[in-house]
């Protein structure tokens, strides 16, 4: 049984198709990687599993779940999180108070929230931080505090847009073992990811969209062999396009 069931997905912009009849399966536990070149959708088709915008034709089902006209607070409780590209923490606020934001969308009691925001940190290893100001921390540390953010809302499905972008190797490195363990703890992950090596590591399975289609799915290494793969996305990496 898979958890997230996409069929047809569609999304024009007048007349362009950011996505053009997209259809997969992500299931139970599963890190599901997606790559493309720059404009090919990716992010797209995380604004419409998360309901951030709706699509123009196709079906999306979640736990068996018709969600594809369900507004995103909804989709939220059901247990779709995500992440964005551009890390905003909300302003005047303590990493901890940050982390509180979506558990007190659920629960009344401060002293409940405060004690699961703890709980998160910890997951992160960012608990020493949580008193600090997130606009005094380094990139890397601020992309584990929007994964913070999104763990809070109690996701089964996490979706993550670009959490390694802009870090060093080191801190590559050092992000990867995270991913894996939240999988661990039973959260399903759909990651979209520039770089490579570390998806590829990381991914169960990837999906390869161009100009708004699926040209390719399978394990990391028939990706890698794909030649529609090698023309449409590593050879544009390779020759720096």
């Amino acid at each position: 049984m898979s958890l997230l069931r996409v069929r047809g997905l569609s999304k024009h912009f007048g007349g362009l198709a950011a996505v053009s009849n997209v259809s997969f399966e992500i299931g139970p536990g599963e890190i599901l990687g997606l790559i493309g070149p720059n404009g090919a959708g990716k992010t797209t088709v995380f604004n419409l599993i998360s309901g951030t915008l709706p699509p123009t034709h196709g079906s999306i089902a979640f736990a068996e779940a018709d969600i594809t006209h369900l507004p995103t607070f909804r989709r939220s409780r059901l247990g779709i999180g995500r992440t964005f590209q551009i890390v905003r923490p909300f302003e005047g606020m303590s990493v901890l108070e940050n982390v509180m934001a979506p558990i007190l969308t659920r629960e009344r009691h401060l002293g409940v929230a405060r004690k699961e925001a703890i709980g998160v940190l910890e997951r992160v290893e960012l608990i020493d931080a949580a008193e600090a100001d997130p606009q005094s921390m380094t990139l890397a540390r601020r992309k584990r505090l929007e994964v913070a953010r999104a763990l809070a809302t109690r996701p089964r499905l996490l979706l993550l847009d670009e959490v390694l972008a802009g870090l060093n190797p080191v801190e590559v490195h050092e992000a990867l073992p995270l991913i894996r363990r939240i999988r661990d703890d039973g959260v399903t992950i759909f990651i979209i990811e520039h770089i490579m090596a570390a998806l590829m590591s990381l991914s169960d399975r990837v999906l390869v969209m161009d100009q708004g289609a699926l040209i390719a799915t399978g394990t990391p290494a028939e990706v890698t062999a794909n030649p529609r793969v090698l023309e449409a996305y590593l050879g544009e990496e390779a020759t720096g396009a």
